[in-house]
């Protein structure tokens, strides 16, 4: 999950096609590890935080928030992002080695 936030947050431009298309992905591939077993039914739901993290921001940017706005809400998701990687070893490389 650090990945997909460290890969918006490297963005030249963040819109909300962008974001809504990474929404997506997380959302899916999420659920196809948890029904391949590959991923906890916890790891699943504490993932769903940055999905809901990024829904979010896609909202903001909709609503015209700046670029500086952007990034620290993609700062504040990468910190969760990193915890939820100690919490859920190898849940980052299940979910990179999807797209």
């Amino acid at each position: 999950m650090r990945t997909c936030v460290e890969r918006l947050i490297a963005l030249p431009l963040i819109d909300s096609i962008t974001l809504q298309n990474e929404i997506q992905f997380i959302e899916t591939t999420l659920e196809s590890l948890r029904d391949a077993s590959v991923i906890s039914s916890d790891a699943f739901l504490d993932g769903g935080a940055i999905q809901g993290g990024l829904s979010t921001l896609s909202n903001m940017v909709d609503l015209g928030i700046d670029r500086s706005e952007a990034q620290d809400h993609l700062r504040g998701l990468l910190v969760r992002g990193i915890k939820l990687d100690e919490a859920h070893p190898g849940l980052d490389e299940a979910v990179e080695s999807s797209r």
